[in-house]
Order: structure tokens, then sequence, then C-alpha cells
């Protein structure tokens, strides 16, 4: 029994100096409350609403494989998702968007700059790009993006999210279009070009072959046969000089000693021309067997042939009496004339066959350097070939490309989820920050009546005293109250409330002042929601 009335006394001492402690400090409690709690319910119930609509754009795949056909736009995914955020994202787009839609009113009222208001919608946009592992770069991991708009007013949200994603689409379309026919058009230029330098190839190819027409590498076995043909007929050109030159010295013998005066006539020799006739025969059968008729020896041989028969015709034919002695010697001398000429004619037959042959010669070594020059040409000629059937060949998969993009069946966006008014605001959560505030204004009401304790030095109680002095304490006198003195603590209590009043009223229209319309201490308070 002892030891219970013992354990109650030491919790009764133990609560009793809190509840001194609150009978104290309770008004200087419970005005720091009411002040922060009167704070946090006009800043909490001030701040506007906001809402936040989404809309989800699908990436749909080629519908083509790209084994069949490649596409024209082949930068990532990622990338191009940025390139078309940043040209959505312009100041020009979202001026006309912020005109169009009349958005944000307010901040146009209070005469902020258009680039301020582009900035601010720059931050109410979201773009979230949902299917993208971190450690994958590439187009395959991203499958669809959400863009998200934060504003005052629902059905304006998500009217604006819906106009932003179909400018995503139409940006996307475009952009592969316009990159596509970019692509076909230089492409087409660059086969244009090629096609021209491989013409031009040609040509220069072809002006060679004919500015050097019998050296090429390809002419040198026709060469070598016409050097041959020509030695021969250099040959057969000096054995007819010898037989000429023997045939005009015999017929000048023969001049030499019918000129001679004679006793009696003597018998008549052979004719020369049958001699003659019969080595021309001989030397046209030899001829036939090597060359055609077509020969150039061969026809001479018959054209002198058929004119030493002629003529010896004429000569068989009886002279006139008038002049036998004069006949021999004009026939020699014309026959002479005649071989001279043919041995002139041959002379000038060999210049002309050493000078083909020293052409045929040159040719033949001019081969080599030909062969060089041509083998660079044809080098060039095949490398711009090439380079031409590659540029026709990418030319025809971009136009192939291009129909693709004109038809849709290549990589594009599409909304599968618009955006719709939302019903609830995604920020401020008023509940959360009126517990916040709650917690908030228990806590600093305590710590001022903890702080005003302290800083109090006045003794409350005679064991306060006692513990102080060292002179021990024979009694105490309770306070004795008059009327008076209670008519001036109730004015002064009076007072106190009404400036306590006062003073939360202020308090209050301070925080509404500072949170009326303040979406920046509501996007504070998201935590990243909004």
């Amino acid at each position: 029994m002892p030891e219970r009335v013992d354990d109650r006394q030491g919790r009764t001492a133990g609560i009793e100096p809190i509840l001194d402690i609150w009978a104290r400090r309770k008004w200087i409690a419970i005005i720091v409350c009411a002040a922060v709690m009167t704070a946090a319910v006009s800043l909490t119930m001030s701040l506007p609403y906001l809402y936040r609509a989404t809309t989800t754009v699908l990436v749909e795949q080629q519908q083509v494989s790209e084994a069949f056909v490649r596409p024209v736009v082949s930068t990532e995914l990622e990338s191009r998702i940025q390139m078309i955020q940043q040209e959505v994202m312009s100041r020009a787009r979202l001026s006309e968007l912020i005109t169009r839609l009349n958005l944000y009113p307010e901040l146009r009222r209070k005469g902020v700059s258009f680039d301020d208001i582009v900035d601010r919608m720059r931050r109410d946009v979201d773009l979230d790009p949902k299917g993208v592992d971190p450690a994958v770069s590439g187009r395959g991991p991203t499958i669809a993006f959400a863009i998200s708009y934060t504003g005052r007013d629902p059905a304006t949200v998500a009217e604006v999210t819906n106009t932003l994603a179909s400018l995503y689409v139409e940006e996307n379309t475009k952009s592969r279009e316009g990159q596509a026919a970019r692509t076909a058009s230089f492409l087409q230029a660059q086969v244009t070009q090629a096609r021209q330098d491989l013409d031009a190839q040609q040509r220069r190819i072809g002006e060679y072959q004919s500015s050097h027409i019998g050296e090429l590498p390809q002419q040198v076995e026709a060469n070598l046969a016409s050097l041959e043909r020509l030695n021969t007929q250099l040959r057969l050109n000096g054995e007819n000089q010898i037989r000429v030159t023997d045939r005009r010295e015999r017929l000048e013998r023969q001049r030499a000693d019918a000129q001679r005066p004679v006793a009696a006539p003597a018998p008549p020799a052979a004719s020369p021309d049958a001699e003659r006739i019969s080595r021309l025969k001989t030397q046209l059968e030899e001829s036939r067997h090597k060359f055609k008729d077509t020969y150039p020896d061969v026809q001479r041989l018959q054209e002198e042939l058929a004119a030493l028969e002629r003529q010896s015709q004429k000569s068989a034919t009886p002279a006139p009496s008038a002049a036998p002695a004069a006949d021999p010697d004009a026939y020699l001398t014309q026959t002479i004339k005649a071989a001279e000429a043919e041995l002139a004619a041959l002379k000038q037959e060999e210049l002309s066959l050493r000078r083909a042959i020293d052409a045929y010669q040159q040719r033949v070594e001019n081969v080599p350097k030909r062969q060089e020059e041509f083998d660079a040409l044809s080098r060039d000629y095949t490398s711009t070939k090439e380079r031409y059937e590659s540029l026709l060949k990418r030319y025809e998969d971009a136009q192939v490309a291009e129909r693709l993009e004109q038809g849709r069946h290549v990589e594009q966006f599409r909304i599968i989820d618009p955006a719709i008014p939302p019903r609830e605001p995604a920020a401020p959560g008023r509940l959360r920050l009126l517990a916040f505030g709650l917690v908030l204004a228990i806590a600093l009401a305590c710590a001022a009546a903890l702080a005003a304790e302290k800083i109090d030095t006045a003794f409350h109680t005679v064991e306060d005293l006692r513990a102080f002095a060292t002179v021990p304490a024979v009694f105490s006198i309770p306070v004795i109250r008059t009327a008076a003195a209670t008519r001036r603590q109730w004015g002064r209590f009076a007072l106190a409330v009404v400036t306590i009043a006062i003073g939360l009223t202020c308090i209050a229209a301070a925080s509404h002042y500072i949170a009326n319309g303040n979406e920046r201490i509501v996007r504070l308070t998201a935590r990243g929601r909004v």
C-alpha cells in the first residue's frame, strides 16, 4: 500500500511541473498555435487549384520490313522527339497557341512580357517517354511518350494537351516527309551530276581513242600484222628495183650496140619484150601465191604485163619502109624511159613503205605509254560508273522510302489516349497542407511556451524559492485579488483578445495575399506532381 502511494505521488510530481508551465504559458502557446494555424488555413485555402491533363502518343513501327526498304529517317527516336519538341516548343508555335486559346490572361493583364509567358508555358508542359531503358540506346526501347500540361481550367488544360499532341504528330509527319523529299532531291542532283561525269569520262575515252588510233593496246596485233605486211612489201620492192635496174642496164647496152655501125644486117634477135613478159608472168604467179588480186603489187604487175603485151603487139606490126633504121633505137629509148619511170615509182613506193613502217613501229613502241594512260582513264571511268550506280540505287531506294512516307507505312506517331478535362485538381493537397500546418502550429506553440519559461527568472512556488535561497522559507502569502484588480485584469484580457484578433486577421489577410493565384507555392508543395 505505501508503495502505490509513492508511485502515484511520483507520477503526480512529474505531471505537476508540466501543468504548472501550461497554466502559466497557455496563452502564449494558444496565440502562437492560433497564428500559425490561421496562416496555414488562409494560405492553404487561398492557393489556386492546378489541373493536369495527359495524353499518350504511340510510336508505331514501320509496317514494311527494313530488310526490303531502308527508311530515309535513321536518327534515334529519342533524338528525333527532342528535335520535334524544340520545334513545337518554339516561341512562334507557343505564341500562336497562347493567342488562339487565350492562355494566361491574368499574366497578360498584369503586363508580363510575352517572352516570359512563353517561358511559363514551357515550364507547364512536360514530356515523359515511356518504355525507355536508360541502359539501352536506340529506337527500339521507346514505344510511346506522354504529353502533359498544367493549368487552372480543366477544359483548357485538356484542349491544350490535345493540341500539343496533334502538333507533335503533325510535326513528325512533316519532318519525315520533308527529310525524305530532301534526301530524294539531293540524291537526284547527285545522280544527275554523276551521270554527267560518266558521260564526260566516256567522251574523254572516245576522244583519247580517236586521237591515238593505232596506238591502243587492243591494236597491237593489227599493228604487228601491218608491220609484217609492210616489211614483205619492202622486200618485194627491193627485188623489183633490182630487176628493173638490171633490165634498164640491159636495154642501155642493147641501145649502145644498136647505135654501132654494122657492115651487114644481123639476123633478127629475140625480142626483149618477150623475155620481159615471161619474167613478169613469173613474178605475177609468185605474187598471186602470196597475196590476193587486190594487193597493190599484184595489180601493178598485172597492169605492167598488160601494157607490155600491148606494146609488144604494136612493135610486131611491120614498120614503114621509109625509116627502117630508126625504129630499134626509138623503141629501146622508150623502153629505157619506161624502166626508169618504173624504177622511180618503186623508189617512191620504198620511201612510202619505210615511212609507214616507221609509223607502225612508233605505234608499237607507244603502246606501253598509251596502255598506262588508257588504264588511268579506265580506272576513272570505272570509279565514276560505280559511284553512279551506287547513287542510282540509293536514289531509287529514297524514292521508295518517300512513297512509304507519303503512304504512312513508316514509323509514325498516333494518339491513343486523348486528354479529357480532369475532374480532380492535381494540386494543392489541402488536407495534407492543413495537417502539416496543425503539426507545425503545435510544435511552435510548445517551443514558444518552453522558450518563455526558460527566459522567465521569477519564483512561482515556495519550492523554487527554497531551492534557490539558503534562508529557509517560513510561510507563503496567497494572491489577494480586489475588485479593481479584477476589472483591470479583464480589461487587459479584452484588449489582448482584440489585439490578437486583429493580428490573426492581418496574418490571414497577408497569407491570402501571398497565396492567392500563386502557382509557384502550389508547385513547391506538390513535390513534382505538377
